[in-house]
């Protein structure tokens, strides 16, 4: 796909005249007129544009394999989707796992453990969640803000952390050294002040990279963030890592304890998220480059 001089002219001029994805709305409703979906194309899609909230759903349960490509498909294995949370709830009912009155996000939690042949034993329900689940919890409770249909949202958390794991597992851990990386190149300055006072070490990097921000950026940063990852990229959370950094840069060059460091990062300001994953976005662009067929 050769790049269109003539339609980055427009695309431009509508960003700039505040009709931002003007184009990319019309591209993306002929991508999904195809049958069957061409998974790739709207994968790389995602990758270079931010998708119209009103395809967003659709879009994710279509890279997620939520739906198959085949669009005739759709109502079919939708159907199923539904009566595969129905058996489970119900099963979970009555083996007293779950009532009436359960959070969905802890339903939600305990369905993907049966069908992982991971429930624990009931009499460990009261203890505390292992890393592993509170992340689930996280990412479900984020998901839950987002979508309002239960079955979506099961089906949309479930594959979720399931594609993450699954292929970005072995890349997580080497996600501070990458961070580390691109703050050097960004701002070498910063960087020192984080390792002199021993904070650099201790960023949330758990909420960051594990939870994929869940619980740190609001549902319209959030979701933006996820289409880049549901899209095949993690590295894009090290660019709203770094950009977060940056954002703050003055804040956290006046402090010395590592404690405030980390108590700030945590607990992040809500406002201007937006400006920021957009800036996290194009640093991403700027290292990792555009991609113009797959990613």
């Amino acid at each position: 796909m050769a790049e269109d001089p003539q339609r980055n002219f427009r695309s431009a001029y509508y960003e700039k005249v505040g009709f931002r994805g003007v184009e990319e709305k019309k591209s993306l409703e002929i991508l999904l007129k195809d049958n069957p979906l061409d998974v790739e194309k709207l994968s790389t899609f995602s990758q270079r544009f931010p998708l119209p909230s009103m395809y967003r759903i659709h879009v994710w349960k279509v890279l997620l394999g939520i739906l198959p490509p085949h669009s005739d498909s759709h109502p079919l294995v939708a159907r199923y989707r539904q009566e595969q949370y129905t058996d489970l709830r119900a099963a979970l009912l009555a083996m007293r796992f779950v009532h009436a009155a359960t959070p969905y996000t802890e339903l939600y939690l305990r369905m993907h453990q049966l069908e992982n042949q991971q429930l624990p034993r009931r009499s460990e329900l009261t203890q505390p969640e292992g890393e592993e689940d509170e992340d689930f919890l996280a990412i479900a409770k984020a998901m839950e803000e987002i979508v309002d249909d239960p079955v979506d949202c099961y089906w949309l958390i479930r594959c979720f952390v399931n594609q993450f794991n699954h292929k970005f597992g072995d890349s997580i851990p080497h996600l501070p050294k990458s961070l580390e990386h691109f703050l050097s190149q960004e701002d070498s300055r910063l960087l020192a002040h984080l390792k002199a006072t021993g904070s650099l070490v201790m960023l949330p990097y758990s909420l960051w990279f594990r939870r994929c921000f869940a619980g740190c950026l609001p549902e319209s940063s959030l979701q933006r963030v996820w289409d880049k990852v549901i899209s095949g990229s993690c590295k894009i959370l090290v660019f709203v890592a770094v950009e977060f950094l940056l954002s703050y840069k003055i804040m956290l060059m006046g402090m010395s304890r590592p404690e405030a460091i980390v108590n700030f990062l945590s607990n992040m300001p809500q406002e201007n998220t937006d400006a920021i994953v957009t800036k996290a976005i194009d640093l991403w662009h700027k290292y990792c480059g555009t991609p113009m067929h797959s990613v």
